[in-house]
């Protein structure tokens, strides 16, 4: 009995110890993050390795992802964020100001690595001095075309990849006389298509203060330097730029048309571009072995910015400014800032990023395309943003209804495109 007392007493000892020794369970920190994208697998693989990579490093730490996809995302948002119950992170655009207005994001400056970040994406995201946003998807406007039409019809790409005024016009010319057309491009079902040409090498003309001022209000479209503008990409349209169907035309139907049938010498698109064309032929995408390249713009005569072009960015992460672990937040978003990374995004998902990718790193068939969007766009000027995101109110309107539609189309003169443009949007 007395033994069985000792053994009991042992056992209740060696028990106490082992609470002692372990002490209570640790509750893991839970970070939260609400993202657009549940439909794009490598972007989905893409966040949920750094969240991986993340909890290695912070084995007391746990990131809780619900994938959205963008219609559903924003009001969720709206409504969390109003009732004070929104995630640590979420997915952001750089025109929802409203988020900063509301004082609902945490600036970023003294959390973020920015290092391996491009300079013009981070300057996207930074609002009276501060930044808001993590920028990972962006975009730049870029003129492709088919290289083996291009020397079907006599033309080679200068060694600075820009075509001037006169050479472009007969490029054009000469495309149409041969049954090719010039520009693949449609405004079926988007609002900014047929934007493309006309302002990117506006941009190109007037440089980016005055461009700016033109999409601000405070440069009218009658200046001299927008109509000698306008008059020669009308004598291009006029001369047959884009096809019949430019009205009409989808945005998929812009991309297969270009690169499969009926074929043409070029398409004016966001470098996301190959989100669709880099797809299996069988679901879209263009043909293997298609001789796609990138030109730049042509540059107008008087040209004030040979080398501007325009950028834009997608997919970013915002930190909640309510959110109770800033630091934990801010290491998450710095598992997506590394050169690896930067690599492993320009690999799987096949579009830009605000982080700085290693193109000499990367692997796979479509390697050499990346070398070829990055010798494009080094040295290049950046202006942030495109028209219809620029433009505000009746402003706006007009420039999707006159500038995007009927001026592309040929439907109306130069003259009443600067009427109608200069009335809605210069600001008395």
């Amino acid at each position: 009995m007395r033994r069985k007392n000792r053994f009991m007493f042992v056992l209740a000892g060696l028990t106490i110890l082992t609470l002692i020794a372990w002490g209570p369970a640790r509750a893991q920190t839970v970070i939260t993050l609400w993202s657009h994208w549940a439909d794009h697998d490598s972007k989905v693989n893409f966040v949920e390795t750094a969240a991986k990579n993340f909890e290695k490093k912070h084995p007391d730490s746990k990131v809780k992802i619900t994938w959205y996809e963008k219609k559903a995302l924003y009001p969720a948002l709206k409504v969390a964020l109003s009732a004070g119950k929104a995630p640590d992170i979420f997915y952001s655009e750089v025109d929802q100001i409203e988020y900063i207005e509301n004082n609902f994001l945490l600036p970023l400056d003294d959390l973020i690595d920015w290092q391996n970040i491009e300079k013009w994406a981070r300057d996207a995201w930074t609002f009276n001095g501060k930044t808001y946003g993590f920028p990972l998807e962006s975009s730049t406007i870029e003129l492709y075309y088919n290289k083996d039409l291009l020397k079907k019809l006599g033309f080679q790409l200068p060694p600075n990849a820009q075509f001037n005024q006169k050479q472009f016009t007969d490029l054009v010319r000469k495309a149409v006389a041969a049954g090719i057309t010039p520009l693949a491009q449609g405004v079926g079902d988007r609002p900014f298509p047929g934007h493309y040409f006309t302002y990117q090498t506006l941009l190109i003309k007037l440089g980016r203060a005055d461009y700016h001022k033109l999409l601000t209000g405070k440069l009218s479209y009658k200046d001299p330097r927008v109509v000698e503008h306008l008059k020669w990409v009308k004598e291009l349209i006029d001369a047959g730029l884009y096809p019949k169907s430019f009205t009409t035309q989808k945005l998929g139907e812009t991309h297969y048309y270009f690169h499969t049938k009926p074929g043409a010498l070029m398409v004016a698109m966001g470098s996301w571009y190959t989100t669709r064309a880099f797809n299996p032929v069988d679901k879209g995408g263009q043909p293997e072995n298609f001789p796609l390249g990138i030109m730049q713009f042509p540059a107008p005569d008087g040209a004030a910015c040979p080398n501007c072009k325009t950028a834009a960015l997608g997919g970013s992460y915002s930190i909640n400014a309510a959110t109770k672990h800033p630091a934990l937040c801010a290491a998450l978003l710095n598992e997506m800032a590394t050169p690896e990374m930067g690599t492993r995004w320009l690999t799987d998902v096949l579009v830009q990023s605000g982080v700085k990718g290693d193109t000499s790193k990367m692997t796979g068939k479509y390697k050499p395309y990346f070398e070829e969007i990055t010798a494009r766009n080094t040295g290049t000027e950046v202006y942030i943003g495109l028209p219809h995101q620029t433009y505000t109110g009746q402003c706006r309107d007009a420039a999707v209804q006159v500038m995007n539609v009927a001026f592309p189309a040929g439907l109306i003169s130069v003259d009443d495109a600067v009427a109608q443009m200069d009335s809605a949007c210069v600001k008395k």
